[in-house]
């Protein structure tokens, strides 16, 4: 196959020789079957606000908003923020509610706060399955300020009745069946995402499924995703010789879980011993049974996910399994940055010249100080004549910023008015893009870049860069 485009790259973290890789597990939701955002994110918010409505809440004129927040986010639970943060913990951007913090409120609220995802205060929508519910919270910590919601209550409150009002709708299976009543509408189907599974398999992989979504679930949407564009008489069954449903994870990859074999379509269930069998479908389960059942340990093994803690952190972190993240937001922000390229040199070279007019004018006030104080090596011009230069390059400062602004601030844009690109916060890398780096070796758009890739691509991670390297920014300025 023809090379698909920088959008649909594998990007690598880590070295990985996939060709050395014995077994790949996937997660099912968002990895192998991709849904339209939009419309899951929509109806699962429609069912929040039908169940807080149902309690008495003012919400019915309520709309979802697709654009009020992206995955990578941080939701601070104390101030009733939504914020951005940097891959160092600070805080870049932040809205309370649905209003933007100015620079003064925002440098008030968060001047001393660094980002610590293990404190109970944030939560973190590191999956496309949070943007409903963080969309409901900045609505209606705006109707909470205005004191239109049950008091007394706090943003953490909040945040709790929103989430228990989303997991009421999973456990009581009513989005799922609409989505299984109607899979074209929410489903955005990939043919080459079995032709890439395909390759491995004849390449002499072990494919396996690692999803915590049921069986009843889970069975009939493979069917429908995998099985029209397999060889005649093939399907989803036959691609995958070993499959775990209702897996629990993160516990899939923290404990030794009992497994059971699941015995006809109807999703009967009997205990399994021993270890798992090719064509196997199993209920529970555990890494370690995987590991035991085919022999295979830690870097022999590939797990992709969607979810930077449910199947990257834990496989990585506890297993050492090799890892990739499915980012499917890569495609528009690589495609965006492409075409802001020519504005990215133009704003680079600006930069790099307002760097030099600012070392200058530091080098200029310093020669002042000298001559004033009378110490050290001076400049031979006059104290006039420095301080005139010193009014100019000020001057050509401003100038410059001028001609920056309107480019930076395109580029603060790019993918997303409100909060910019995913991996990127301001000119730094953004937090999301620290947990990608820290925990997925490789990270990519869709499991159906692997097809271009083929199962035997060496995948090579660029050297990592340092401030003090040749090519690296000198930090003046």
């Amino acid at each position: 196959m023809e090379p698909a485009g920088r959008p649909r790259d594998i990007f690598c973290n880590r070295t990985l020789n996939l060709g050395r890789i014995e077994a790949v597990g996937y997660d099912m939701d968002y990895t192998l079957i991709h849904y339209r955002v939009e419309a899951w994110e929509r109806r699962a918010y429609e069912y929040i606000q039908q169940t807080l409505g149902d309690g008495g809440w003012p919400v019915s004129d309520l709309e979802y908003d697709h654009d009020l927040v992206v995955r990578g986010l941080i939701l601070d639970t104390v101030l009733g923020n939504v914020v951005k943060a940097n891959r160092f913990g600070y805080v870049k951007v932040a809205y309370h509610g649905t209003r933007p913090l100015s620079f003064e409120a925002q440098r008030e609220a968060y001047a001393r706060t660094i980002i610590d995802l293990r404190e109970p205060r944030w939560v973190f929508l590191n999956t496309l399955f949070s943007i409903s519910e963080a969309c409901m919270f900045m609505q209606l910590v705006d109707r909470l300020d205005a004191g239109l919601l049950p008091q007394p209550m706090g943003y953490a409150d909040l945040y709790e009745h929103i989430r228990r009002a989303l997991d009421a709708a999973h456990a009581e299976g009513r989005l799922k069946a609409e989505i299984l009543a109607n899979p074209d509408y929410f489903v955005d189907l990939d043919p080459e995402t079995p032709l890439a599974l395909l390759d491995q398999k004849r390449a002499g992989k072990t494919l396996l499924i690692i999803t915590n979504s049921e069986w009843s679930y889970a069975a009939p949407m493979l069917s429908f995703a995998f099985d029209r564009f397999l060889p005649d008489g093939m399907t989803w069954r036959d691609l995958f010789d070993v499959s775990f449903f209702g897996a629990r994870k993160p516990q899939f990859f923290q404990g030794d879980q009992p497994a059971y074999d699941i015995v006809d379509d109807s999703g009967l269930l009997r205990e399994h011993r021993g270890p798992v069998r090719k064509g196997g479908l199993y209920v529970g389960g555990s890494a370690a049974l995987v590991e035991r059942s085919l022999r295979l340990a830690g870097g022999q093994i590939l797990y992709v996910g969607d979810h930077i803690f449910v199947d990257v952190n834990v496989a990585k972190s506890v297993l050492r399994w090799r890892t990739a993240l499915i980012l499917r937001e890569i495609e528009d922000e690589v495609t965006a940055l492409d075409y802001f390229a020519p504005k990215q040199a133009e704003l680079s070279a600006l930069m790099a010249e307002k760097a030099a007019l600012e070392a200058a004018q530091s080098q200029q006030r310093l020669d002042l100080l000298r001559k004033r104080a009378g110490y050290g090596p001076r400049s031979d011009r006059d104290e006039g004549e420095l301080a005139e230069g010193i009014r100019a390059l000020e001057a050509a400062i401003r100038e410059m910023d001028a001609r920056i602004a309107p480019l930076a601030m395109a580029s603060g844009a790019l993918d997303s008015p409100r909060w910019g690109l995913l991996m990127r916060a301001g000119p730094d890398k953004s937090h999301m893009a620290r947990q990608v780096e820290r925990y997925a070796d490789v990270y990519t758009s869709r499991v159906s870049n692997f097809a271009f890739a083929t199962p035997f691509v060496y995948l090579r991670a660029p050297g990592g860069s340092l401030p003090h390297d040749p090519t690296g920014p000198s930090g003046v300025g």
